[in-house]
């Protein structure tokens, strides 16, 4: 095994970081880019026309990729069975990841994954495969929330916030820096040190998996000279799996379902909202044992404290007056049953009373990227309605349960 930097004669702003690796007669160059970089994509069209590759592989996962080469496909997208699957909170999460990207991207006047989608023509303009090496994203977005203590979660909202709501502009010149190896590596050290449990899952699962992915093509026998366009915060990773797995000669399908797998959640915080509610209904209990007018009382405040914050929560996210009303009656019941939240309650009338157009599912992306975006178009608002009045039942939930004890014990 053999590796070689390519440090060909080019103009700064043009440098790509670029390796090869070699096992034999297999040879795999490593094309680090920045995702969106107007160099990179050229380099990526270089390269591929100018060499003989048999294969092109990517940084993507299969719904990326689709995503890309149908770039219609969220207008098909059925926002009722997103409700009812429970998935809710991952699409606005997924939309709020690409909002920072599409942002700058939109600064530089370059389509967000432009060099995944230069690489994607290029070889079908060369009749060349296309390999997906990446993991699912909905995967890795899982791993990375089991990943992290629950009481830590609360930073990984605060990141997506941040990222919808961030107005810093970016310059060309920083995004190539991105790609400088020293800089890079250095960054991600400093990540891997301050925050372990974001970066296994997000980056370095990810290098091992895509090492594992490369290899398993290799081994089939059908390429021998493979390109590989990655981010170039995966070349440290893969530079080190790559030559390693090979040496070893690791079982890649087990490394691949290994990494794949979602871990299992924690039993005990399932166990909580029916503690929250078992405590409740005995307040209630406990209230009316003493008199009729003070447990009656009680369930005014649970009613009037966990649906006006629920209906506070939709009406920000600028939901229908209807859906508004519906927030206040939903949410004191379904707070007494954990199987079903206020937020798919709310959704599912949103949907209803203010569905979307095609229009607004072609331009998710483009309106999400802005924090006004969010309340204009109509697929992001229904989004928002569900976490907003999420968020606020819950606020409701314990609130309301703090004024029950406080009346029953004075505290």
């Amino acid at each position: 095994m053999s590796t070689d930097p390519q440090n060909q004669p080019q103009s700064q702003e043009t440098q790509e970081p670029i390796e090869t690796i070699r096992f034999g007669e297999v040879t795999i160059t490593l094309l680090g880019t920045a995702h969106i970089s107007r160099a990179s994509t050229e380099k990526v069209r270089e390269l591929i026309t100018g060499n003989d590759y048999d294969a092109i592989a990517v940084e993507l996962c299969p719904s990326r990729y689709n995503a890309i080469i149908n770039p219609d496909a969220l207008a098909k997208m059925d926002l009722f069975q997103v409700i009812r699957e429970k998935k809710t909170a991952m699409v606005a999460a997924n939309l709020a990841l690409g909002a920072y990207q599409q942002r700058m991207a939109d600064q530089l006047n370059i389509l967000p994954g432009a060099e995944m989608r230069m690489a994607i023509d290029c070889a079908g303009e060369a009749h060349l495969p296309v390999l997906l090496i990446d993991r699912e994203i909905a995967v890795t977005l899982k791993r990375i929330y089991r990943n992290v203590p629950w009481w830590q979660r609360i930073n990984l909202l605060a990141g997506l916030l941040s990222s919808v709501l961030s107005r810093r502009k970016i310059s060309t010149e920083e995004i190539e820096r991105l790609k400088e190896g020293d800089m890079l590596e250095s960054t991600f050290a400093q990540f891997a040190e301050e925050a372990r449990e974001l970066f296994v899952p997000l980056i370095d699962e990810r290098d091992r998996y895509m090492s594992a992915r490369i290899l398993q093509e290799l081994r089939s026998g059908k390429h021998k000279n493979i390109l590989v366009v990655i981010g170039a915060g995966h070349m440290k990773g893969m530079r080190e799996y790559l030559p390693r797995y090979e040496a070893e000669k690791q079982d890649t399908a087990q490394i691949i379902a290994q990494l794949d797998e979602i871990p299992r959640p924690s039993t005990w915080p399932k166990l909580i909202p029916w503690v929250i509610v078992g405590l409740i209904l005995i307040g209630f209990a406990i209230g009316f044992s003493r008199s009729s007018e003070l447990g009656w009382g009680l369930i005014v405040d649970w009613i009037v404290i966990n649906g006006a914050l629920c209906a506070l929560g939709t009406f920000l996210a600028r939901g229908h007056p209807i859906t508004v009303v519906s927030a206040f009656i939903a949410a004191p019941i379904t707070s007494l049953n954990p199987t079903i939240g206020a937020g798919m309650v709310t959704a599912a009338i949103e949907t209803y009373l203010h569905r979307p157009s095609v229009g607004d599912f072609s331009r998710l992306r483009k309106d999400t990227a802005h924090l006004k975006g969010w309340w204009r178009n109509r697929v992001a608002r229904i989004l928002l309605v569900f976490l907003f009045s999420t968020i606020g039942s819950a606020l409701g939930t314990y609130l309301a349960g703090f004024r029950i004890i406080d009346r029953l014990y004075g505290l």
